[in-house]
């Protein structure tokens, strides 16, 4: 864990934990564009990616929450901003950061930068929510993994 290196879009988010979970990401060619820069979308399957493995970490797996609790997340909102380009080969380091944790949803901050640099590639703030399966209105998250989220 590391101090964030992201800016705080709100009040909230500065006073937010500052506890970062960091995933590495090497760029692959399959990642580029025709000039091996790093096409604008594949950073939301590096923040997802990121995503999933901070909750392993947690051990709120995709497959438990839905096997124990019926739950699944989905995106409900994302704005990201591009600051800079990755190029094929670059090792990036992808931060996942808790900026509000609710009953049925959490605001995420994350980062892209370049490994071993304080260089910020791009930053996105995430909002997804708890449903259950098959329904489209929200459901509260299990207490254990509030509670994890909370420390």
């Amino acid at each position: 864990m590391m101090a964030v290196r992201t800016g705080a879009d709100s009040a909230a988010e500065r006073a937010a934990s500052s506890a970062v979970f960091e995933f590495p990401v090497r760029v692959y060619y399959e990642d580029t564009d025709a000039g091996g820069i790093v096409y604008y979308a594949n950073y939301l399957r590096f923040f997802e990616r990121a995503r999933t493995e901070w909750l392993r970490a947690l051990g709120a797996t995709h497959a438990r929450l839905e096997a124990e609790d019926g739950l699944i997340f989905v995106v409900r909102d994302l704005a990201v901003e591009y600051l800079r380009s990755a190029r094929l080969d670059d090792q990036l380091i992808i931060d996942v950061r808790v900026a509000e944790a609710r009953r049925a949803s959490l605001t995420l901050v994350q980062s892209a930068r370049v490994a071993g640099t304080d260089e910020i590639l791009a930053n996105a703030r995430v909002r997804v929510a708890t449903l259950r399966r098959g329904a489209t209105r929200p459901a509260a998250m299990p207490d254990w993994l509030l509670q994890e989220l909370n420390r």
